[in-house]
């Protein structure tokens, strides 16, 4: 017995290491899209410096000394403007605590959602909300595997947050060049994205919202709250470390 209680806390103590560099985080971590718990340090024109807060016991935070270090995050699939990073700097304030979706990697740098919590079970999501606000542009997600479904549906929502901005003329949208241009956009690149989803349907380079019956505002507002609670930090505490249980076991 003694022996076992030797081995559970050294694994506890691995299940609970912290990530300062990019490359420490397993690959499995990246490929199921885990999300972590950070907190910010500062916004730079290279992205996010975020120190990962890993998921810790009471009676190993208390002695185990922790490394140095932070993680470059940038907002996957979004490409920000200078306002946006202005709109950032200004929403977030210095060491506030956050959650980053692992979504793709690329050298050093990290491709992530990033969820604020607002409180009880409101998260928001930053990718989505500068997108929403006319602050950036779309853009493909590096490193994600196009041949899952969350591909496709992350794509999607960007897609939604940016045609929100487009048809309320936020932010870079004020413009006519610039709708123009997407719409251009919208008509190529983007059009088989949109075939995955019902939601709008596209007519050259326009495009309407479908009315939508009782069940599909039903469905809509359940999944809402589906992503609510999943976002919950108490959720999201929980799923980190069974992600890191599962992959210990597979090593």
């Amino acid at each position: 017995m003694a022996i076992a209680g030797i081995i559970l806390f050294v694994r506890s103590v691995r299940l609970t290491s912290k990530f300062t560099r990019s490359s420490d985080i397993p690959v499995e971590f990246i490929r199921k899209n885990v999300k972590l718990r950070g907190r910010l340090h500062r916004i730079t024109e290279e992205g996010l410096e975020i120190e990962h807060i890993p998921i810790t016991l009471p009676l190993i935070s208390s002695w185990k000394k922790e490394p140095q270090g932070v993680l470059l995050v940038r907002l996957a699939g979004v490409a920000l403007t200078g306002p946006g990073r202005q709109w950032l700097q200004e929403e977030l304030r210095p060491s506030q605590l956050l959650w980053f979706q692992l979504l793709g990697r690329e050298n050093a740098t990290l491709f992530c959602y990033l969820l604020v919590n607002k409180g009880g079970y409101f998260s928001v999501n930053l990718n989505e909300e500068i997108l929403r606000r006319g602050l950036g542009k779309t853009v493909l997600v590096k490193g994600l595997n196009h041949n899952t479904k969350t591909y496709w549906k992350i794509h999607r929502n960007l897609l939604k947050a940016e045609l929100t901005a487009l048809k309320k003329g936020e932010g870079i949208w004020k413009e006519d060049s610039e709708k123009e241009s997407y719409l251009e956009k919208f008509k190529d690149s983007w059009r088989e994205i949109w075939k995955k989803d019902s939601y709008l349907e596209t007519t050259g380079a326009d495009f309407n919202l479908k009315r939508e019956s009782y069940h599909d505002r039903f469905r809509r507002t359940c999944e809402m709250w589906k992503d609510r609670v999943n976002n919950h930090s108490v959720v999201l505490k929980l799923r980190e470390l069974l992600s890191r249980v599962r992959f210990r076991r597979k090593g």
